[in-house]
């Protein structure tokens, strides 16, 4: 891309020519053409108020749950991770987070303030921007239901305020107005207890170490789970742990993981996402989706 962007004028972090590798948690991918990271909210809707309209935009937030192709990503990558990161109690119980706060820092926040409901959120790998766009869940959780609200972005910098009957919301899929974007969620909660809720926060983390390749570089689980079961047990069926292709092996711990064992290129995890998911098609008759997002350059 020519550097048709050099006139805008913002207080943040705006690079051109930026490998993604750091910037997600597969630790794969290409180049952006150019990468966004507001000082704030207002830097934002600075920013997209200058924003040629032709130009695409892709969101990040830690970078879990997405895969980057290694021929790079086209347009502008906006990253919300520590840029959109206010965290509030708005009403007696209600919170707002925005899209750049972890969902583990909301999951703590919300139980020191003597919250409950929240702490499945200590398990999930991404940010709140992540968990509005795809209803994460974990352990019996959902992120949705506990949103009554919600602010979006738009294209031309306008932030809306939402309330939950705008979104048709299901499992790992929220449908969303086109060219709007998440920056923060309103979570109304129950009172509850502080101490349980920190330990159950505690023991919920004790569990997914003990279960899941923790500190590896992945995205979290690749494959949503089908109606009455579950794609880490099918995929293990198959007897495909250990599985590799290239860099990209399918974790021996928990088998809806694939991890990077730091060779591994987006390449190889997109095929061996293909071939996992080919395989149990075949043996089981199951067609697993995969809740990983797939963005970049074909």
């Amino acid at each position: 891309m020519t550097d048709v962007l050099s006139p805008i004028s913002v207080r943040g972090q705006f690079l051109k020519n930026e490998l993604l590798t750091h910037y997600t948690s597969w630790r794969t991918g290409g180049v952006a053409d150019y990468v966004f990271i507001p000082a704030d909210l207002d830097d934002l809707t600075l920013f997209l108020k200058q924003l040629p309209k032709t130009v695409s935009l892709t969101w990040l937030g830690l970078g879990s749950n997405t895969l980057v192709r290694d021929s790079g990503v086209e347009g502008v990558v906006i990253v919300t991770q520590g840029a959109l990161n206010k965290l509030a109690q708005t009403e007696p119980h209600d919170i707002r987070a925005e899209a750049g706060i972890s969902c583990a820092q909301l999951a703590r926040y919300s139980a020191r303030l003597g919250f409950t409901g929240l702490e499945f959120m200590a398990g999930i790998p991404g940010t709140v921007g992540g968990a509005l766009a795809m209803n994460a869940g974990c352990f019996g959780g959902e992120t949705w239901r506990f949103v009554h609200s919600v602010e979006t972005i738009n294209r031309f910098g306008e932030i809306k305020i939402r309330p939950l009957n705008d979104f048709e919301v299901s499992y790992r899929h929220v449908a969303r107005p086109e060219d709007e974007w998440f920056v923060a969620g309103h979570f109304s909660l129950s009172p509850g207890n502080k101490e349980k809720s920190l330990s159950d926060i505690r023991h919920l983390l004790e569990t997914r170490n003990n279960t899941q390749p923790t500190g590896t570089a992945n995205c979290g689980s690749v494959f949503r789970n089908p109606p009455g079961n579950f794609a880490g047990r099918l995929i293990e069926e198959c007897g495909l742990k250990g599985t590799q292709v290239g860099g990209a092996q399918v974790s021996t711990k928990h088998a809806n993981f694939i991890i990077n064992d730091g060779s591994a290129t987006s390449a190889d995890i997109e095929g061996l996402i293909e071939k996992v998911g080919s395989t149990v098609l075949e043996k089981t008759g199951v067609r697993l989706i995969p809740e990983v997002c797939i963005i970049g350059r074909s």
